[in-house]
């Protein structure tokens, strides 16, 4: 059974590839600063899997705590790495904090590791920013980025590329996902912002359950058919298991070479007024929402061409907005339920 080390592994989408490594028989360890998720979500993947993970709180950027477990724990095959600062808007406010956390633990696990891994980086549909035609493919050039953030994923990427290319035991695959939405269907684990979400599905889950005020659309001039922003949103779980399927990629040998990069997603734009629709009627739940100017840092529009993940990786998304929406809400009324 092949070790794997999940970086965030307590965070949204990390949290949700544990229970899918486990359920495809793999042995996770989790290690996480919790800055951004909460200790409790070990209890509920133990719920859910009837595991108790390993688990250790660290800081990526601290390069010496790093280092010291990569030599405590040699066995371990793989890393899946999530831990880092996600929120766009943030990354406009507070540039200097997404350069340092996102950087600083990418090295130190390149640094500590150096030895035969398996390495699968989350990495961010942002790389492509307004890409020059849809849907996007792996082959489409980086455009300049649209926010810090999205820059952060462009050279890390860069990094990664750079790094296996003279280093020939380190195998990469970048996975450059879409927008993850839903929660798990024990509703037990789920996205879990700390403060004010800045991703529109926690905003509207948490406005439906009176937890914020009125949802606001940032912008509903695009030029997009009903003039709000179009992402390619995807299953939480769809996306759990795409990173499987990327570690047993690594495993059997890729034949694209020991660094490569897969888009994750439905291949299929969604609105911003249209995942409101969904939401209202998947769960006969009326929203009060308004419309806003646009947000420092979107992009009017992006889905993708997944072709090469479907064929390459084995991989399809399987889980529609419907479910997306359904799971999401019922989340949310857990949470409120069972407050963390």
């Amino acid at each position: 059974m092949a070790k794997i080390l999940v970086t965030g592994g307590t965070g949204y989408i990390g949290s949700h590839t544990a229970v899918e490594l486990h359920n495809a028989g793999y042995e996770v360890v989790i290690v996480d600063n919790l800055s951004n998720s909460n200790i409790k979500i070990l209890t509920q993947l133990h719920a859910i899997t009837g595991k108790w993970f390993d688990f250790h709180e660290i800081d990526l950027q601290d390069d010496k705590a790093v280092q010291e477990f990569a030599e405590k724990n040699t066995d371990i095959d793989g890393i899946i790495h999530f831990a880092a600062s996600k929120a766009v808007g943030e990354s406009v406010e507070q540039p200097l904090k997404y350069y340092r956390n996102n950087f600083y633990g990418l090295i130190n696990l390149l640094t500590s590791f150096n030895r035969k891994i398996n390495f699968v980086f989350s990495s961010s549909c942002t790389v492509y920013g307004q890409p020059e035609s849809l849907p996007v493919t792996e082959a489409a050039p980086v455009q300049k980025a649209e926010s810090p953030y999205g820059n952060t994923k462009q050279i890390a990427e860069e990094i990664l590329a750079e790094t296996a290319a003279v280093t020939p035991d380190l195998n990469v695959i970048a996975l450059r996902y879409f927008n993850p939405v839903g929660a798990h269907e024990t509703a037990l684990i789920g996205e879990l912002p700390n403060g004010v979400p800045a991703n529109l599905v926690p905003f509207i889950t948490q406005s439906a359950i009176g937890k914020r005020g009125p949802i606001t659309v940032y912008g509903n001039d695009y030029d997009t058919p009903d003039g709000s922003a179009i992402r390619d949103y995807i299953h939480v779980v769809d996306l759990a298991k795409a990173h499987v399927a990327a570690i047993k990629l690594l495993e059997t040998g890729n034949p694209n070479g020991n660094y490569d990069v897969f888009n994750i997603g439905t291949g299929k734009g969604s609105s911003v007024l249209e995942i409101i629709a969904a939401f209202e009627k998947v769960n006969n739940e009326k929203l009060d929402y308004k419309i806003g100017p646009r947000r420092a840092g979107d992009i009017v529009q992006i889905y993708g061409d997944v072709q090469k993940s479907n064929k390459q990786l084995g991989w399809k998304a399987s889980l529609d907005i419907n479910e997306m929406m359904r799971s999401a809400w019922e989340w949310e009324k857990y949470i409120k339920a069972n407050p963390f």
